[in-house]
């Protein structure tokens, strides 16, 4: 028999009349987190079969384009540690976080 774990992280996803999200709340009980609101969500699955990547972008409409540009930032900075961890490819993370010292600086993120 199988000593298995299983693990939910749910997403709600309130839309207006037009379909276009108003609210997103997550609910991700193993880590405490139970029916948060987000503004904005960034889901990628891989698809072994079909050696592609699926996605799901979504966000409300009022979240604001400056937070956008941060919540891109943050999300490509965690990618590039997520990459280097997944693949022990050092280099190609620094350069991937060299690109979002560029992107922080052309966008105004960095801290004065």
């Amino acid at each position: 028999m199988s000593n298995t774990i299983t693990s939910e992280i749910k997403f709600l996803v309130e839309l207006d009349e037009n379909r276009v999200p108003e609210k997103l709340m997550w609910t991700a009980k193993d880590g405490g987190v139970e029916h948060e609101e987000a503004k904005a969500i960034m889901l990628s699955i891989w698809d072994s079969k079909a050696k592609e990547s699926m996605r799901i972008d979504l966000w409300t409409k009022d979240m604001p384009v400056d937070e956008m540009k941060i919540f891109f930032h943050q999300t490509l900075v965690a990618m590039s540690d997520t990459f280097n961890r997944a693949t022990n490819d050092e280099k190609m993370a620094e350069t991937m976080k060299d690109f979002c010292d560029y992107f922080a600086e052309k966008l105004d993120l960095t801290k004065k």
